[in-house]
């Protein structure tokens, strides 16, 4: 059976790896990620120089991409939105997700900090032969973009509105997961207002509202308000979505 366009082949994601870092890479440190993001932050001590400098999250995001935990959410994408579409991977990291998109079809630009991972992305995208932009956030990000997504990002940040406002300036549609918390989530995560981001992005236009693998609340929507009845509407879809959540919990 062929691979769809848009599940990740973890071989390929280890193998980039490897080719990148030659000599310098680290079964193991690949395969206790989290232990090895958690050991740099540790020595690093300010989250914001890490997010800037760390090589860590190089085995970070590629053993997490590894997982497939993404593949629902890009499917999700793929029905919305038709190939060919403008679309921009915001905070993008090694660029996993936004690679395969434009593999797929769609014309992805990539955003994050100038950091080890961009630099790592770019060589991917020399390596697959794709002509794609990395803009830099902390200088200048375009708009006019069909769709801005990030997944598992904004439980990141410390002003989850404020990240939501700035997609929102770029693109028609944001996409994006609101990750609920577990005990042992690795300290870089913050705790979300989960119900409160949902309902927001239910004040516009809903496009819609899954859960998946238990905790990630993944919306779709279009920054515009929505008309009071196609508001009402949405209340009732996400209020059904979070009982139906409930009961198999």
């Amino acid at each position: 059976m062929s691979r769809s366009p848009l599940e990740v082949d973890p071989v390929r994601e280890e193998q980039e790896l490897r080719d990148y870092l030659g000599a310098e890479f680290e079964l193991e440190r690949l395969r206790n990620y989290e232990r090895t993001l958690s050991s740099e932050f540790e020595a690093i001590g300010d989250e914001a120089r890490l997010y800037r400098t760390s090589r860590a999250y190089l085995y970070n995001l590629t053993a997490f991409a590894m997982t497939g935990t993404k593949t629902p959410y890009l499917r999700e994408l793929e029905r919305h939105l038709p190939r060919g579409a403008r679309i921009l991977d915001y905070g993008c990291g090694i660029g996993s997700d936004g690679l395969l998109l434009a593999e797929a079809g769609y014309l992805v630009d990539f955003a994050d900090f100038d950091n080890p991972s961009t630099e790592y992305l770019r060589w991917r995208l020399k390596r697959r032969g794709i002509e794609a932009p990395v803009h830099d956030i902390d200088r200048d990000v375009p708009g006019g973009f069909d769709c801005a997504f990030a997944f598992d990002v904004v439980e990141h940040v410390d002003d989850p509105v404020r990240f939501l406002e700035e997609m929102e300036s770029r693109a028609e549609l944001v996409m994006v997961n609101f990750l609920e918390s577990e005990t042992d989530d690795q300290p870089l995560h913050r705790d979300l207002p989960v119900r409160e981001l949902v309902d927001r992005a239910a004040l516009g236009r809903l496009h819609s509202y899954r859960i998946y693998h238990g905790r990630s609340h993944l919306v779709l929507y279009r920054r515009e308000p929505a008309g009071s009845l196609r508001r009402m509407g949405q209340k009732v879809k996400v209020a059904l979505t979070r009982q139906t959540h409930a009961r198999r919990r």
